[in-house]
């Protein structure tokens, strides 16, 4: 499904009131193609070691800042949506139905069950971001599909949540049926997903219980960041950007004239933020993601993945792309 989602480009109309500037400015460059599929995921435990992965179960692993990249073999074939390290040695990556976990800072990776496929009948479910909270809270979303006439199609959303760390996991009902894509914490309680037709979700009891947010749009949103208990930032189709400073009882559309789709937000600190998206798209703030500036990305190809820290950022994309930053 999220290679679809990759793809789709509708049109928003929101209201907000911020400016968008069209001024280009380097600081991006190309790095070395490990491959040529198409990379989803990028997660970097320090400034020199870091992964990507993507389409047919492809991953690869860089020790030097991505100036050159070896090949994982996970014997996977299934797309791969995510990778997430809750710390330097305990790392997952989300394929699908299937999620791996490392406990040795990715020298290894072994496939953990964290659900019963009679739990869903005949539905299969389809996992798509993992966050955890602290040591033992952790929460997995996604959704589950039906095959109806040769075609998956989205029957209900899928949050799975752990309190022992991820030796065992419960589905938590949620107030919508739309397929979530992302989701986001702040804090050990605090927590946030975003989703197909403008969902938002918010939990203050680390995901125990959920509400729905007023996003002001029926645009997919692909993902999701905050800052803290208040700041927080969401991106989607159409060049939708949203942005909160209550925590998400309300959010305000940012107002750009950029219609492309947007896949992935980062802040690296308070002020600072990226976006990337479709057509090697990427736009940066410096004011708290009141106004984006669209900067040379070196490539048109779709950026899909971001990943940014204080000093250094990493974007891939379609056809093994990846393209670096250096503050």
């Amino acid at each position: 499904m999220f290679s679809q989602v990759r793809r789709r480009f509708p049109v928003v109309v929101l209201m907000a009131a911020a400016a968008f500037s069209v001024a280009a400015q380097a600081g991006w460059t190309s790095l070395p193609t490990p491959g040529n599929v198409d990379l989803v995921a990028v997660y970097f435990t320090s400034d020199r070691t870091g992964w990507v992965a993507g389409d047919g179960g492809y991953m690869a692993v860089t020790n030097d800042g991505g100036r050159n990249w070896s090949k994982v073999s996970l014997n996977l074939t299934e797309d791969i949506n995510e990778i997430y390290f809750r710390n330097d040695n305990d790392g997952y990556l989300v394929a699908g139905r299937k999620v791996f976990i490392t406990k040795d800072a990715g020298r290894t990776w072994n496939e953990t069950r964290i659900y019963r496929q009679s739990e869903f009948r005949n539905m299969t479910p389809e996992f798509l971001s993992i966050r955890f909270a602290d040591r033992k809270r952790g929460i997995a979303v996604g959704s589950l599909l039906r095959r109806v006439k040769n075609e998956d199609v989205v029957v209900d959303s899928l949050v799975m949540r752990t309190e022992d760390g991820g030796e065992t996991w419960q589905r938590i009902q949620m107030p919508t049926k739309t397929e979530l894509f992302h989701l986001d914490y702040n804090g050990s309680s605090h927590a946030w997903i975003v989703g197909d037709n403008g969902v938002i979700l918010a939990s203050t009891d680390s995901g125990r219980t959920w509400t729905a947010q007023t996003s002001g749009t029926t645009n997919a949103l692909f993902n999701v960041d905050f800052r803290d208990d208040y700041e927080g930032y969401a991106v989607g189709e159409g060049g939708t950007i949203l942005r909160t400073e209550n925590g998400g009882r309300t959010w305000t559309r940012v107002i750009t004239n950029f219609t492309e789709t947007l896949m992935r937000v980062d802040f690296a600190d308070d002020k600072n933020g990226w976006i990337v998206g479709h057509k090697g798209s990427i736009l940066r703030s410096s004011d708290k993601g009141r106004t984006w500036v669209k900067q040379q990305s070196t490539t048109s190809n779709s950026l899909y993945g971001l990943f940014m820290s204080r000093r250094n950022g990493w974007a891939v994309g379609a056809k093994g792309i990846i393209v670096g930053y250096q503050r």
